[in-house]
Order: structure tokens, then sequence, then C-alpha cells
């Protein structure tokens, strides 16, 4: 088969514009059509960008000219919308987290394997210009042997702009599971898969109010921990320190620093796909300044995953954002949360293989199918 690959997106929300702006641009892809549960929110959608497709979501998954289903909905839907989608016989590209628990995600990484599918996820971040040129430079030994690792996403919590915030506050969301994926994700393709985690978790409040938009004023419950400390071990013997936060009036953002033998490399947020490493030497003084190096690469945010998944579709090569490492992504995250309640330790029960890094002259708009 030659030409784009045809994609469907399930959920036309906020996210959907990030997508759509960069994969209507891109030669290999073609979006065919948009659903959701409100149909005439996904006809405005698609309107919005001049396409023809938009419906329910039966009808999307009866189209033959779909072969990969871009799955945007709310995290409880992830795993259900995402095994229909499987076994209507498409590819699946999800949005983070892969599913709820490892078991739901099992279930369906299993179904797709039987069925010779592929159920990509999110985040992309970490196949963008930033996490792989700080990847290229661990692999010539910028720092040395890396030794440890630090991650911090502390903040008071998106209820101050978000519209409608409750889901972040529900099973599936909170600071590990809405941010977590971008942090532990980075530090998987950079250190390797995790063995053990031990953590802490605290919710401050029972309740949260929604501060902007039409709910502003309205009060909503907290279901899942607010603040969580973890500290992890990889199957190479690195250490991680990790913080996730939506507690903290001092925001402190995108803090990912792998520390080596011979230095420190701090990388750009993992929320983002672009930005600035900087090397830090042992010996500086206070006023040295760090090594700089820009991230190298294209230009592409979100739906770089979709290209990149379509492409080793067609190559029959495995794709690098893969369901399992969502899969061990997801099980890292479950395993914080139950140590945090528990107070104990607990060991993983699932592994990732850190896929070979991207090309650092790749073309993600070029048509190459």
């Amino acid at each position: 088969m030659s030409g784009p690959v045809g994609v469907g997106i399930i959920g036309a929300g906020v996210i959907s514009t990030q997508y759509l702006d960069n994969l209507t641009k891109a030669g290999d892809v073609a979006v065919r059509m948009i659903a959701d549960l409100d149909v005439e929110r996904a006809r405005a959608r698609a309107d919005e960008y001049d396409l023809s497709g938009a419906g329910t979501v039966d009808e999307l998954l009866a189209r033959d000219d779909i072969e990969i289903v871009l799955n945007l909905t709310i995290p409880a839907a992830h795993a259900p919308v995402a095994t229909a989608c499987v076994e209507a016989g498409k590819h699946v590209w999800t949005e983070k987290p892969f599913a709820l628990d490892r078991d739901e995600g099992g279930r369906l990484l299993a179904l797709a394997n039987e069925k010779g599918l592929r159920v990509a996820c999110a985040p992309d971040t970490v196949l963008g210009p930033g996490v792989q040129t700080a990847r290229r430079l661990l692999e010539q030994g910028a720092i040395g042997e890396p030794v440890s690792a630090l991650t911090m996403f502390q903040v008071s919590g998106p209820e101050a702009w978000h519209p409608s915030p409750e889901f972040l506050y529900a099973r599936g969301g909170g600071p590990l599971f809405d941010m977590g994926p971008y942090y532990l994700t980075t530090l998987v393709q950079l250190l390797g898969a995790f063995t053990r985690v031990d953590a802490r978790g605290t919710r401050a409040r029972t309740e949260r109010v929604i501060g902007s938009g039409p709910k502003a004023g309205t009060r909503f419950p907290v279901e899942v921990p607010t603040n969580v400390a973890a500290l992890y071990e990889t199957a190479a013997g690195h250490v991680a320190q990790s913080t996730f936060s939506f507690e903290s009036p001092r925001p402190r953002v995108g803090v990912v620093e792998i520390t080596g033998t011979e230095g420190t490399l701090v990388l750009p947020d993992p929320n983002g796909f672009d930005g600035e490493i900087q090397i830090w030497r042992a010996g500086m003084m206070p006023d040295d300044e760090p090594e700089r190096h820009d991230a190298t690469g294209h230009g592409m945010t979100r739906g770089l995953g979709v290209i990149e998944l379509a492409r080793a579709i067609r190559a029959g090569v495995p794709e690098r954002a893969s369901g399992e490492l969502a899969l061990h992504v997801l099980d890292i995250m479950q395993s914080t949360e139950e140590s945090a309640a528990s107070g104990q330790p607990i060991t993983l029960t699932t592994s990732a293989t850190t896929a070979p890094a991207m090309p650092d002259d790749l073309d993600p708009w070029k048509a190459t199918l």
C-alpha cells in the first residue's frame, strides 16, 4: 500500500486542535473524520479544519479508509475506546494515560497483539528534538556513566485556569497520572526500564473550587493524591527521585536532570518538544556558565507520534512510542500510587525495551509513503 495513512479522530475537545494543526499539514497521513459523543462539536471542529467527515464513533469505525484512530477521549474512556477500535481492526494512537490500571492496559495490549495491530500512546514529546538531543548526548558520553536522576513538577493546581478540571482530580488524574507520563516516559527513554518504587502521597483538600470559566465557583471532589514523592530504581541500577504536586504555590515545572560520573545533564521541559540542554561540570564556580546545547531536529509538536506510527506500520517495524512502553509507564504510576497508599515499596511487574533514537534529520512533514 502507498500514499498517506488514513486517520480518524475520536474526541473533539481542546487538545484536538493541537493534533489537527499538525496532522492536516503532514504528508504521510490524511485526517478523514472526527467523531464525538457531541456530534455537533465534531462537525464544528471538522468545519474549522475544512474536513468533510464528522459523526459518531460507530460511523468512524465502520470506515475502511481509516487505518489509525487518534483517541482523544477522557482518561476513563481511553482503554474502552481503544479496545473498540482494535476490535474494529484499527491501529490506535491514544492520549495518555494508556489505561486506568495495568490490568486494563494489559488486556488492551494483549488484544492488539493477538490481532496484529498497534496501540501506541502519548506522550510523543519524548520523540521531539529536546529529549532526543539529550539522549544523543548521553549516548556520546557527555556526562560519563549516568548514575541518578531528578524530576519535579509542582504547581498549585489546574482549577485556577481550566474551565472543567474535575477529571484531573478523579481516578486516572491527579499530578501523577496527568503529568507523570511526560517525566517518567522521558526517564525510561534515557535510563531504561524501572524495577522498583517507594513513594509517599498526600491529599491536602477533599474539595477544590473552579476558578475560571462558566463554572467558576463550583466545588468538586478530589479523589486522588495531590502531592506524590517517589524514589525509583532502574534495571541498570540508577536511582531517580520524582515529585508530582498540585499543592505548591511556588511553581517548579519541567525539571529533569540526569547526573553522571562527569556532570549533570539538564533537559528542557518534557511537556514540550524543543528547548535548550545544559551540562554542568564538577568543580564549576557559582558564576560559571554551563555548556549549552540547542535541541536539533524538526519543528513538529503533538501528532509527531502518529506520523512515526504510520511510517512504522508501513515499514513493518516497531513504533517507538509503543503500547509496551506505555503499559510500563502506567505500571510505574500505578505502583507509585500503591506504594504511596501502603507506605511500602513495590516491585514492578512490567518492563519495556528502549527504542532506537530518532534520526536527527527526520522530516515529519514530508510525504514518504
